[in-house]
Parts: C-alpha cells; sequence; structure tokens
C-alpha cells in the first residue's frame, strides 16, 4: 500500500474551483508540485460533489489528474449514526473511480460517550470492502483536547494519520505540528503522519505564506513523508497562500505506474483511439460480440469506429474490478451524446505490461 508523500490539497466543493473544469484543476495541480489531491466524494451516506441534476464532477478530475501523474485520494465527512450505510457508499465510490486511497474524516459527532461502536462498525466494514485501498484518519491535532473521540479505533483499521494542524488565531504552525505529532505518536495505535496545515481564514485570520512555508519545513525537518492543506478554494483566494504551496520544493521520487485497468479507462477518456491502441502488443487480440480483430492496425480501426461512432464523447467510468495475476475483469458504464452503457464487462489478459487478449462485451441504450 502507497503511503501519501509531497505536497497534497483537500478539494471539497469541486464546481467552486478553476470554474469546475477537470483539466484546468489538475493543471493548477500540477503547476504547484502537487503529488495528490483528496477529493470529497461522499457526506454520510450520500454521495458528494454531484450537482442537482445528477451530474458527477469527480471522475472527470480523477482522470484528468490520472493524466497529468497525480494521486486521486477521496474522503467522507462521517456522523456515526448509520455506520454501515456510510461505508457502503465510501465502498461504492472509490470502487467507481478506481481512488488511489480514501481519508475518513470524524469530528465532533463522535467527541460522545459509546461513539466507539460506531466508528468500529464502519471502519470494519470499510477495511472489508477495501482490502487493498490505504485507508487514512483525519480529525483533530490534540487527541488529548478531544476525548472520548475514539483515536484508537479508527486508526486501528487505518494505514495512515492526517491530523488537521490548524494554528487558527496563531502563528506558530512548528510548535503545533510538534505538539500534535508527539499526541498522536503516544496514542496505544500509532500510524504514519502526514499533517495537514491551515489554508483558509478563520474571521479576520488569515494563514501567511511565512507560515505556510514553516509548516512544510517543519514536517520536512520532522521527517514527515508528506503534507496536506485544507482547503483548495480558499488556498487560491487568500493572498500568497498559493504560490507559498506551489514555491515550496518537495521533490518526490515518481510512484509507480499506475495499473493497466486504470489506464485503460484514462485511455477511452482521453478518447483518443491511437492512445488507447498504444495499450495492447503488437499482436494483441479484441473479441466482441460482433468479431474478433487481432493486430494494432484492427483494433484501432475498432475503437476509432467505438470513441467516433458508436459512443461519441463518452465517459467510462469503472464500477468494478479483480485482479487475479496478469488477467483484469473490469464491470463499468459510459455516457454518451448516442445513449450510456450500463451493463460493460471486460476481462483481459497482459503480457509484458500491454494487454495481449481483449474480451469486451456492452449494450448501447
Amino acid at each position: 500500500m502507497s503511503i501519501l508523500s509531497g505536497k497534497g490539497m483537500y478539494l471539497w466543493i469541486i464546481s467552486r474551483v478553476e470554474g469546475g473544469d477537470p483539466e484546468r484543476i489538475a493543471d493548477v495541480a500540477k503547476a504547484a508540485g502537487l503529488t495528490h489531491v483528496l477529493i470529497k466524494v461522499a457526506d454520510r451516506n450520500y454521495k458528494y460533489n454531484v450537482d442537482s441534476k445528477g451530474f458527477d464532477y469527480v471522475p472527470g478530475v480523477v482522470s484528468a489528474l490520472r493524466a497529468r501523474g497525480i494521486q486521486p485520494w477521496g474522503w467522507q465527512y462521517i456522523y456515526g449514526t448509520a455506520p454501515a450505510a456510510e461505508a457502503a457508499m465510501a465502498i461504492q465510490r472509490v470502487k467507481q473511480f478506481n481512488l488511489d486511497g480514501f481519508v475518513v474524516n470524524a469530528e465532533v459527532e463522535f467527541k460522545q460517550k459509546g461513539m466507539d461502536v460506531p466508528a468500529r462498525q464502519y471502519m470494519q466494514a470499510l477495511r472489508a470492502g477495501l482490502p487493498n485501498t490505504p485507508i487514512g484518519f483525519s480529525s483533530y491535532r490534540y487527541p488529548t483536547l478531544h476525548r472520548p473521540l475514539p483515536f484508537e479505533v479508527f486508526l486501528e483499521y487505518s494505514d495512515i494519520n492526517l491530523p488537521q494542524v490548524y494554528w487558527v488565531q496563531s502563528s506558530n504552525p512548528a510548535q503545533q505540528l510538534e505538539r500534535s505529532v508527539r499526541e498522536h505518536q503516544a496514542l496505544s495505535v500509532w500510524r504514519p503522519i502526514v499533517p495537514t496545515g491551515a489554508a483558509y481564514p478563520d474571521g479576520s485570520w488569515n494563514p501567511t505564506p511565512a507560515q505556510i512555508k514553516e509548516f512544510l519545513q517543519a514536517c520536512k525537518d520532522t521527517g514527515i513523508t508528506g503534507a496536506n492543506f485544507w482547503e483548495w478554494y480558499y488556498a487560491r483566494r487568500i493572498t500568497g497562500i498559493w504560490d507559498a504551496v506551489s514555491n515550496f520544493s518537495w521533490p518526490v521520487k515518481p510512484g509507480p505506474e499506475p495499473d493497466l485497468s486504470i489506464r485503460l479507462m484514462d485511455a477511452l477518456n482521453s478518447r483518443d483511439p491511437v492512445k488507447v491502441t498504444a495499450l495492447y502488443t503488437k499482436a494483441g487480440v479484441h473479441v466482441n460480440a460482433q468479431r474478433t480483430v487481432q493486430g494494432n492496425e484492427g483494433i484501432l480501426r475498432w475503437y476509432n469506429s467505438l470513441l467516433r461512432d458508436t459512443l461519441p464523447g463518452a465517459r467510462f467510468e469503472i464500477t468494478g474490478s479483480t485482479t487475479k495475476n496478469n488477467l483484469r475483469i473490469l464491470t463499468w458504464t459510459a455516457t454518451s451524446e448516442k445513449g450510456r452503457v450500463l451493463d460493460g464487462k471486460d476481462s483481459f489478459a497482459i503480457k509484458n505490461n500491454k494487454i495481449a487478449y481483449h474480451y469486451t462485451y456492452f449494450t448501447v441504450k
């Protein structure tokens, strides 16, 4: 499981940043040197970043970030009133977009006595549904001030700890980071820490560019692998804050290449048949209900017809995936100006990191 490294930014409401344009969001993230973006995908047991007409902003941003080598993570604010339903929604959204990781945000609702029970119910279901997905826990910076919130229950099923080191109404981010790390390391369950700094206003108070730099430098000096900020919208509005994040050098080694199933969906969403065909071996075989083609030329013609005639302008989304050695099995949907696919199912065999044999089935309605 990967652990976050470098600079990251939380993204709350997609439609209000960069005009809601996925390509613009990804370009801005890339220019800032972000290695990951944490996108709100669920609140309670409801989907998030879906507008009143049902348009989901998340898949476009996920695809655009991935195309630029930036990890898309999801996050959810939970309340504990329906732990099974909240976990089910988180699992659904993570699988829908094949997110690189997921963050659980639990705060004041879990400060009541007895909330360790729904916390454990939620986390057990979440981990069971996402056994191979890195999970992070985000909550208060100082556990000693926020009991009986069950920090240890959440961390038991998590891979990383993302405390909210918000130095609101203060000017000492390095000192607050030191205390936060000390308190979290003293918990009975310890996980690697990737803290979140303050990039938002509180009344007349604003963080300063110097404080942003101090926080990031303190993270590096402490040996922490990465840091995040709350939140994109505010960081772009407060003078100098986004530039301070962008200008701070935190180079990281490039991560592993995304799985071929993710690269296939990203290539389909690029709507470039040449890019899709490049994922196949020279002697690759593509089978569908109508015919079988072999070789890059035949596969290119098939994708050219799919992306320009059958499903022009389509947006593809993975709804489920299975990995068995060199075999991948995917279920997917697509929405196009000519119709929708709700039953897409593909299986393909991999050879030398390319698709050697591919069977696809779908119907357009």
